[in-house]
């Protein structure tokens, strides 16, 4: 099955009741490209993480956009086997169906069967609005935080909701 568009996703959201509102922009890469050229955008706006431990299970990480995600700790608070590394771009374009630099949530529409640990940063979850890639980097996508969870499980995938910031391990 092919992955969504962009068009697609707008379509799938719709279905499941969920407003959105997409601004198209120049393509970003990087979170500080994001922040000097998405405009004013309100909400709160994300860091995606395709990650894969040693066993090869895939986890999906969303945080806030400055959130200091600590890889070498969080593999023991998400159920990780060892360390953590990148998914690499063919496997993130076969699993999420995009391309690096458009590393989003709505990418778990394409993740069927499900392969997937979806991890959301609590702290972002209780932002009113998130912003995320509608599959592309050239636009950026507001929905509500409650829809983003919505969304997610309607994909298939129960996510783990955890504060990153809590992601060092006591002692």
């Amino acid at each position: 099955m092919p992955a969504m568009t962009p068009d697609d996703l707008a379509g799938y959201l719709a279905d499941l009741g969920i407003d959105s509102t997409t601004v198209t922009h120049p393509p970003l890469h990087t979170v500080e490209e994001s922040q000097a050229l998405r405009g004013a955008i309100q909400g709160a706006h994300t860091k995606n993480l395709f990650l894969k431990d040693k066993k090869g299970r895939l986890f999906l990480v969303v945080a806030p956009e400055d959130a200091v995600v600590e890889l070498k700790h969080l593999h023991v608070r998400i159920g990780a086997s060892g360390r953590l590394s990148f998914g690499k771009p063919d496997l993130l374009q076969e699993v999420l169906g995009v391309m690096p630099g458009s590393v989003t949530p709505f990418g778990l529409v394409n993740d069927h069967p499900p392969r997937v640990t979806v991890v959301l940063d609590a702290a972002l979850m209780a932002s009113e609005t998130v912003n995320c890639h509608p599959l592309v980097n050239t636009a950026t996508t507001t929905i509500r935080s409650a829809d983003l969870l919505a969304f997610v499980r309607a994909t298939g995938h129960e996510p783990l909701v955890i504060a990153l910031d809590e992601a060092r391990p006591a002692g």
